[in-house]
């Protein structure tokens, strides 16, 4: 979805990654840790967008990530890349586990509030409010919990702060109470040291980015001005970001039934110019019925 608002009304030219199965099957696997392929496209990339969680790239791919960074170029990271390594690989001097805190400047640290029960609603800090990449960017929500980040440093841009809201319904009220007594940072601006310690670059990231939070409008601009901004273009005024094909995102969750995978048999044409899969949320998921369609 990100990649063709990107690519069709924005210019980009856009590689998208996915995790295949085991042993070289041809499907879509989120489950397969070890299944993420096409990690050479970064040779000749000038923006990384990352949305993994707990991924163990081979040693070839480990290679092609570390060159890219020790390149300085920009990263985007989403939601769960604050966690999107883990294993005994590295990244030159930066082990798996640690790409989050030292390259978008937070890691795993918790949920603030209530997971899939509670939501997070974000608004621009007084300081940054006119930066950039907020342009056209008013209050965002997310039916994805508040992530607390408590890592970032007075070096880092903290562009919008997110409190935690009653329920999942959009129109809810942010809660009252000590969770909310100092709102945890939600969008920010980071200064990483490439591996090789020789130089560095920029990252953003933002706490938002389950693909049911894309159903906002506003975090999808924020996510598209962050990409000219990091790729030294002007950011639009007020960047279009309606959707190119219907968008049919499932609830945040888990999969772990033994086959669902190979028998839902995704393929990346699955997802191409003029698709739009559906698919059942996970088990236990949420009733949540605001998804945009059209």
């Amino acid at each position: 979805m990100l990649a063709k608002i990107l690519s069709q009304r924005h210019g980009f030219r856009c590689t998208v990654l996915f995790s295949f199965g085991p042993g070289g099957a041809d499907y879509i696997d989120p489950n397969n840790q070890e299944g993420l392929r096409g990690l050479g496209n970064l040779a000749d990339a000038d923006l990384l967008i990352l949305g993994t969680r707990f991924r163990r790239p081979d040693e070839d791919g480990a290679a092609r990530i570390t060159d890219y960074l020790n390149a300085g170029k920009p990263v985007i990271g989403i939601r769960t890349s604050t966690h999107a390594f883990r294993g005994e690989g590295r990244f030159g001097t930066i082990a798996y586990s640690d790409f989050g805190r030292f390259i978008l400047g937070e890691t795993w640290v918790s949920h603030h509030g209530r997971h899939k029960v509670q939501g997070a609603r974000a608004v621009a800090t007084a300081a940054h409010q006119n930066h950039p990449i907020l342009r056209g960017v008013g209050e965002i929500f997310c039916p994805s919990d508040v992530y607390e980040v408590s890592h970032l440093t007075d070096e880092d841009q903290i562009l919008m702060r997110a409190s935690v809201t009653e329920s999942l319904d959009p129109t809810s009220r942010n809660l009252v109470g000590p969770l909310n007594d100092s709102p945890q940072a939600f969008a920010w601006l980071h200064r990483y040291r490439s591996p090789d310690g020789e130089t560095g670059g920029t990252s953003f990231c933002t706490t938002g980015g389950a693909s049911v939070d894309f159903v906002d409008e506003d975090l999808r601009r924020l996510v598209v001005n962050a990409c000219y901004f990091l790729t030294d273009r002007e950011v639009p005024r007020d960047a279009d970001v309606a959707l190119v094909d219907p968008f049919h995102p499932t609830f945040y969750g888990f999969i772990r039934e033994p086959g669902y995978y190979v028998d839902l048999g995704r393929r990346p044409a699955d997802f191409g110019l003029g698709k739009s899969p559906r698919a059942e949320d996970p088990p236990g998921s949420p009733l949540w019925p605001y998804r945009e369609a059209e």
